[in-house]
């Protein structure tokens, strides 16, 4: 392979002047069709190449290399979902893969901790890296062309983009960056609804703040992106859940879970257990009931808790069992919402700890409620216990 030395780029970032600067090297690829890939890898009844058992990709939707792309996977060789929603997601995974490259940054630690930098005004100061993914993800959906309004978990109001755009998108940047420091994953969560034409000849704030407060029964499209040791892109589009993984050698995200199914009962639960004494009676009473071995399952269950949501879920999402946040804290419009879905697609529940999150109508942008996620059957038995929502909360700072 032949390598080229481009000019210098340096980001938009401030970073310590005495650091050197190197000018990266960029490897030539051969083109897709001439990769060779590993003969390990399972494939399914249409011929898709895939490195995961989960299910079969559409008929239709690969490439010439026997690989499924998630563009490939949308278009008119695959589920079709329209040329305008298949832009949108073009512009969506760009965004992604540029915060996935920020948070892999040697400098990330400088943008989450700007105050141990010397910089030469507050304007140039640098910003905290989940400013800078909303700022790039606003910047992807602007260029898109195809979305009305932008409502995202670090703006107090909706952003209106255009007029015609025939898309609502909600947003949680980055989940989990108080997490970068210590190199814990972290993710970006969105939805994808229809702009409400009948609410054209409102007022611009007004119409911005009721698109973006349509209840998740409407969503069109939903995912989270988890940036950790690989960059996997989960989605949805209403015919079950998928997801790919980036090869960061063709820049493409590659479908390897197709038709994620939750197993009906894990024998994981994800929450933090350190709040047990601030837990309803219900609450507790189940989490002692399974880690017994004593609930409906007779295996003893295991705690995984990262606290980071888009890792927890998607760890349960492979493994079943049940992710939660019992008090109010996660926001409906911009987490509970999409990954609720993204759960049901897989045959699992998303809740309150009472009623069925998709079936709320949100009441306000930043709306906040208790969250849980998991496999149908332990969320079953957890509702059961009735009393699972906590209500005290003493102001936890971490």
């Amino acid at each position: 392979m032949q390598s080229t030395t481009i000019p210098l780029f340096n980001p938009p970032v401030s970073s310590p002047s005495n650091l050197p600067r190197f000018a990266p090297t960029i490897r030539h690829f051969p083109p897709p069709s001439k990769l060779r890939f590993p003969t390990a890898m399972a494939s399914t009844p249409s011929g898709l190449a895939v490195g995961s058992r989960t299910g079969t990709a559409p008929r239709g939707s690969t490439g010439t290399d026997g690989l499924c792309t998630l563009t490939d996977f949308v278009g008119k060789g695959g589920i079709g979902l329209g040329d305008d929603l298949v832009l949108l997601l073009t512009h969506i995974q760009y965004a992604c893969k540029r915060i996935a490259a920020l948070v892999a940054s040697p400098f990330s630690s400088d943008l989450q901790n700007p105050a141990g930098l010397a910089v030469g005004s507050e304007r140039d100061a640098p910003k905290p890296l989940d400013i800078v993914s909303n700022e790039i993800i606003l910047s992807s959906l602007r260029n898109s062309g195809k979305v009305a309004v932008m409502a995202s978990e670090e703006d107090d109001e909706p952003v209106w983009i255009r007029d015609d755009g025939p898309f609502v998108v909600v947003t949680d940047p980055l989940d989990g960056s108080r997490n970068i420091d210590a190199s814990i994953p972290t993710g970006t969560i969105f939805g994808v609804y229809k702009r409400l034409v009948e609410l054209d000849n409102l007022p611009r704030e007004e119409k911005a703040v009721l698109n973006s407060l349509q209840s998740g029964t409407k969503l069109l499209a939903a995912g989270y992106v988890l940036y950790s040791s690989a960059t996997i892109l989960c989605a949805s589009f209403g015919s079950g859940t998928h997801a790919f993984t980036l090869d960061h050698s063709t820049g493409d995200f590659i479908l390897t879970h197709p038709h994620i199914k939750i197993p009906p009962r894990g024998q994981i639960y994800s929450v933090n257990d350190a709040r047990y004494f601030d837990w309803p009676e219900g609450l507790r009473r189940y989490i002692d009931t399974i880690r017994q071995g004593k609930g409906k399952n007779p295996k003893k269950y295991s705690a995984r808790y990262i606290c980071s949501l888009v890792a927890d879920l998607h760890r349960t999402l492979l493994y079943g069992g049940v992710a939660m946040n019992p008090r109010d804290h996660l926001r409906l419009v911009y987490e509970a919402n999409p990954l609720s879905l993204l759960v049901e697609q897989a045959g699992g529940r998303g809740s309150d700890g009472k009623h069925r999150i998709l079936s709320l109508q949100p009441g306000k942008l930043h709306q906040r409620l208790p969250l849980f996620l998991g496999s149908l059957e332990d969320m079953e038995e957890l509702e059961s216990y009735g009393d699972v929502q906590q209500k005290v909360n003493p102001g936890y700072e971490v």
